[in-house]
């Protein structure tokens, strides 16, 4: 079975394309979406309704859009590099950004990718950052675990 990507995405029309992409790139793990920064640390947490693991297992990756309501995808991120059992979460950041100080943040909090939005194919797949690489190395290393 493929490991959950989580996507944090405020934007549905965003959410829709990401998962429409990776599908197109070969990528069909199973997507769950949250909208904020909160949700995605409750989510990563087992908290609350994200408690029951079955329904809700922990993800072997997630995409993190960096500005979100209420709060900023760079917390999502720090929860990620403080917490042992998110060691092997794969952690791409999406972003509209160009600012140089948003890349330098989110490699400092242990992204693995940072990617322009709108995704395209070839950002997915592309030798210098294959996501689908990236995700099937991760799930060796869960399956080993």
């Amino acid at each position: 079975m493929h490991n959950l990507i989580l996507l944090v995405e405020d934007n549905e029309d965003d959410a829709i394309l990401l998962q429409y992409t990776l599908e197109t790139a070969g990528i069909f793990n199973p997507v769950h979406v949250v909208e904020t920064a909160a949700a995605a640390i409750k989510y990563l947490a087992g908290e609350d309704e994200y408690s029951d693991r079955r329904k809700h297992p922990f993800p072997g990756a997630a995409f993190v859009y960096l500005k979100l309501p209420g709060g900023s995808g760079l917390q999502v991120l720090e929860w990620l590099q403080k917490n042992a059992r998110a060691g092997e979460v794969l952690r791409v950041v999406l972003t509209g950004s160009d600012d140089p100080q948003d890349l330098k943040e989110s490699y400092a909090l242990g992204a693995h990718s940072y990617l322009q939005k709108p995704l395209t194919i070839e950002q997915l797949t592309s030798p210098s950052r294959s996501i689908r690489m990236m995700l099937g190395a991760a799930e060796k290393l869960s399956e080993a675990a």
